[in-house]
This record gives C-alpha cells, structure tokens and sequence, in this order.
C-alpha cells in the first residue's frame, strides 16, 4: 500500500477506536463461526491446531483494518487506506537497528523489576506464563505469528493508523507517538510485556514519524520479536542476561550505551523532518 501525494488523509477519534474494535470482534467471529459449523458437520474442530491460531489472529487484524478503511478513511479521504512502504537506504538501517537493540535491552532491565510474586502479581504471572506456555509450541507457527503477522498487522494499527491518524488531527507528534504506544502496550495485557511495548513503541513511532516509512518499523518490530522467539526456544526465557550469564546491569549499561549513541545518530540524519506530502 503506497500513500498518494497531495491527498487529504485519514484522522484518528473515538469513531476509529471503535471501528478497530468492531472490526477484529468481527473477525474473529466470522472464523469461529466457520469453526463451530465444522464440529457439528464435520465432526472436527480446529480450534487447538496451528493453522487455527494463525488464522484466526490474522482475521482478527484484517477485520479491523478493513472495518477501519471503509468506515472511517475513505469516508474521510474519499480514497483507501494506503501506508507509505519506501525502502531507506543502508545507513538508516545501521542505525535504526542497534537503536532499536538498546531499547531493548533497557526494557528488558526495567521488566525485570516488576514482582513476579506476592498475592497479585504471583497469580497473575503464572496465569501469564501458562498462556504463553500453551498458545504454541511449534516454533515455525509462532515464528509466523510473531515476526511476519504481528509486526505487519500492528505496525499498521498502531502507528500507520492511530498514531499517523491523531498527527493528522493536529496532536503534536510526541503526544501521538505516547498514547498509540501506551495502547500498544495496554493490549498485551500484562504489565510485563506492557513496559517493553511502550518503550519499544516510542522508538518504532519515532522511527515511523521520522523517517516516514512504516517499513522500518515493520521491521524493527520483526527484529524484537524474532530475538525474543530465538531466547525462548533456546534458552527457555526472553532475557539476555540470563541467556548469557550476565548481569541485569551489564545489560542495562550496554542498552543506554546503545540507545545513546544511536539515538544521537539517528536524529543527527533526521534532524530535519521529512515531508509526507
């Protein structure tokens, strides 16, 4: 999908919320549905397969963003929702990524000071752990899901269109890149995975708002998550530290070091912001 020069462009409100919402309900309704047809005449149910779990997440997310662009931009812009794809070029890249493995790596320190006992988040991370534990356990399936579907599907939401959406309305960019990573992070539904998402959503908005290519956060997006698939299958957990024997702080002087460094970088090149039009 290529945005178009000099045409108006869709806003984000209350009204695009709860289209997206709408949208991915009734997706996912429409492959249950077709799930619950298929136990009573065929006498099977793919409800615990792979390929299940894999299609019914992708009509979730199609449902929304189709929902969305039929009832919220193209009533708005006369046209269909379109993303700007462009490929940089290589030194954006060496950049982006070990600023992006920084933050990471800050995320990682930061979660790990959240309690993983006591009477509230005890329960509630065992509760976690046991959802992660049973979603799937084939790698080339969570592979899928993880770093192909989920980066393309929620760079899209969150920052091609609720971020992209409330800069249109006239919000000012940081309040923007903010909120659409805080819902970001609200949607894992866990406060674990909610520090990293909004951390990490501040660097993908910035990175999108930037550069003005939802294609580096796609994969940048894909990179995290590629990396925390690799930890879990072969090191039984997504920290670094314990991957490789070291200390939380280590990692955590590495990361700032990292995001440092690369942050200066990055806005050095993209000091002066780009024009979408």
């Amino acid at each position: 999908m290529t945005e178009r020069k000099n045409q108006p462009e869709h806003t984000f409100n209350w009204k695009g919320a709860l289209a997206l919402i709408v949208g991915m309900i009734a997706g996912t309704s429409v492959v249950s549905s077709i799930n619950v047809i298929s136990i009573f005449v065929f006498n099977t149910n793919f409800q615990y397969s792979n390929f299940y779990l894999m299609v019914v997440n992708a009509a979730g997310f199609l449902g929304a963003i189709l929902t969305y662009d039929l009832a919220i931009a193209r009533p708005q812009t006369g046209q269909k929702l379109g993303f700007n794809l462009s490929v940089t070029d290589l030194s954006t890249h060496l950049i982006i990524f070990p600023f992006m493995f920084g933050m990471m790596l800050i995320a990682e320190f930061i979660t790990s000071q959240i309690p993983i006992s006591g009477p509230f988040f005890g329960p509630f991370y065992e509760f976690f752990q046991n959802l992660m534990a049973n979603m799937t356990a084939d790698m080339k399936t969570l592979i899928v899901m993880a770093v192909v579907m989920a980066p393309l599907f929620e760079e899209i939401i969150f920052r091609g269109i609720i971020q992209k959406g409330l800069i249109n309305k006239g919000m000012k960019p940081a309040a923007a890149i903010l909120i659409a990573s805080v819902v970001f992070g609200i949607v894992h539904g866990n406060p674990w995975q909610f520090v990293g998402a909004v951390l990490l959503g501040v660097v993908l908005g910035l990175v999108y708002h930037r550069t003005k290519s939802l294609l580096l956060p796609i994969l940048l997006h894909a990179f995290n998550n590629l990396c925390s698939a690799l930890l879990i299958f072969y090191g039984d957990t997504e920290s670094f530290a314990e991957v490789f024997k070291v200390s939380e702080f280590k990692v955590l002087a590495l990361g700032i070091v990292l995001f440092s460094v690369f942050y200066y970088l990055f806005s050095r090149k993209f000091s002066v912001k780009h024009s979408e039009k």
